[in-house]
Parts: C-alpha cells; structure tokens; sequence
C-alpha cells in the first residue's frame, strides 16, 4: 500500500481524525524457549508470570493466513502496570510466531490493542480498508476474540487486537512463574484483566 497523499486531521496531542487502534494494552515477545524467557524477565522483577497452552482445547476458530489452521503456542503473561508482556513459543503448527523466529530470531513481536468500544468485526474490516490483511486468529476460550494483522511493512512490527467481552474471566493457568500470588490474589489477577 502507498503513502497517502492527503493526512489526517491532527485532533489533540494524542489523535488525528483517523485513529482507531485505542489503548496500548499488550507487548509480546516471541522465543523458542518461553521458560528461559521468563527467567530471564523475572531477573528484571517482570512477573509472576500466568502460562497457557493455546491449542484446539482452548482456542476456537484457529485462523492463519486466512484459512482454517492447526496451531497451538504456549503463551505466558505477565502486568508491568496497565500493559501486559506476552510471551509466545510456538508448538505445532504454522503460526506468525514460527515465520517471525524463522526469519528474525527472538525478540519483540507484536503490540497489542484493545477493542475499545467499536465491535469486533467492523474492527478487522477497518484493518482491512487500510490494507491490513488478518494474518492470525482465534477466540480464547470461544470467547476472548483476536487477530494479528500484517502491519510490518507499514510499521515494522505485527500489530494485534483483541476484545474480552464483559465478565470475561480468565480460567486458572497451568502454571504460574515463579510462583503464584497469595492466596486469593489470583482470582483478583484475573478479574483485573477481564
């Protein structure tokens, strides 16, 4: 896609006539070992750390390159303040995350924004009147629905989005890293992210 001929109307400080993505909400990084990653990130105090496997028995609608895929990660998340860190290792499958360490190594992958209050499908339709085709998809727990867009050639990086619907509560993790909270700090962790 070219560069527009005409910009958009600058609004404020912080937006121009045409933003859309809203709130920063999500960095993540891909690795080929997401246990040495987190190691490596609690060493800096980043953590505890939820892990989940998103596969068939947790994601519905697995999507890549637009069409129906077999695929699964291990995802692990951990809050620095209001933004989540990601980690993604890829476990089978083709996945945007395999193409990325294929061809760059490890490092940051995608940032993630939230939904805000437009509705999901007219959320990826507005990705793709600007020329951003879906790349990667799905919905965690048939409920919690994203998408990874092919932004790099415009901005360098994939940007994702997703939307939690209302009540949304995250299921318990497989595991925590190091540890988990105290007691009863879990279930206010997963409140807070929904």
């Amino acid at each position: 896609m070219s560069e527009p001929d005409v910009f958009p109307q600058v609004l404020s400080a912080s937006a121009m006539s045409n933003t859309f993505l809203g709130n920063l909400i999500e960095v993540c990084f891909a690795t080929e070992d997401y246990l040495r990653t987190m190691r490596g990130m609690v060493r800096l105090g980043i953590g505890p750390w939820r892990v989940y496997t998103f596969d068939g028995s947790t994601v519905a609608d697995r999507e890549y390159g637009g069409e129906p895929a077999d695929w699964a990660l291990k995802v692990a998340f951990a809050d620095v303040g209001d933004v989540a860190f990601e980690i993604m290792q890829p476990l089978y499958g083709p996945s945007i995350i395999r193409e990325f360490l294929d061809s760059h190594g490890e490092g940051v992958h995608h940032l993630a924004f939230d939904c805000g209050e437009a509705a999901w499908d007219s959320r990826a339709e507005e990705f793709a009147r600007r020329g951003f085709r879906c790349s990667q998809a799905g919905r965690f727990m048939d409920a919690n629905a994203f998408a990874f867009f092919s932004t790099e050639g415009a901005v360098t990086t994939t940007l994702e989005t997703y939307s939690i619907p209302d009540g949304f509560e995250w299921p318990e993790p497989e595991e925590w890293f190091p540890g988990p909270p105290p007691a009863g700090e879990a279930a206010v962790v997963r409140a807070q992210r929904s």
